[in-house]
């Protein structure tokens, strides 16, 4: 087992119909506006920037996302990432109804971060929950933003 390799998933039920969630998932630049743990976007093309994001752990991870996937029709929006941590991420938004749209949330990475590979296997329990805590405060973030926009 590779202790620096992570896959997670999380699903969100949102209140907002599907194309309207995939616009604003499409946004990263957006993501500081709701999302509290996405510190800093920084643009460096219509295609690719640096993200910083920071949970409840006291250490920032820097990554440059670059879009590889964006299919309106599918729902799905794909990333590659590299930095702090290596890999992909991946939104499939699809319709629950007029009004309503799950979002499906799917990463694969591997950490490159030295401090974070040191204590790979001693901190995964924690890193794993830091991580669900992220994507809950995400979720409600979301959902706060949807019903503004």
């Amino acid at each position: 087992m590779d202790w620096n390799h992570y896959r997670f998933r999380s699903l969100w039920t949102l209140s907002a119909p599907a194309p309207v969630v995939f616009h604003v998932l499409g946004r990263i630049e957006d993501y500081p506006l709701w999302w509290p743990q996405v510190r800093d976007v920084t643009r460096l093309d219509d295609t690719s920037g640096i993200v910083t994001i920071r949970s409840l752990l006291p250490y920032d991870l820097t990554s440059t996302v670059r879009e590889g996937r964006r299919d309106p029709d599918t729902g799905i929006l794909e990333v590659g990432l590299s930095g702090d941590i290596d890999g992909w991420a991946r939104w499939t938004v699809t319709r629950l109804g007029a009004d309503r749209a799950l979002a499906h949330y799917e990463q694969e990475v591997d950490v490159r971060k030295r401090l974070l590979r040191l204590l790979a296997v001693p901190a995964r329990p924690i890193l794993r929950a830091n991580h669900t805590l992220m994507m809950r405060a995400g979720e409600r973030g979301l959902a706060a933003h949807l019903e503004a926009v």
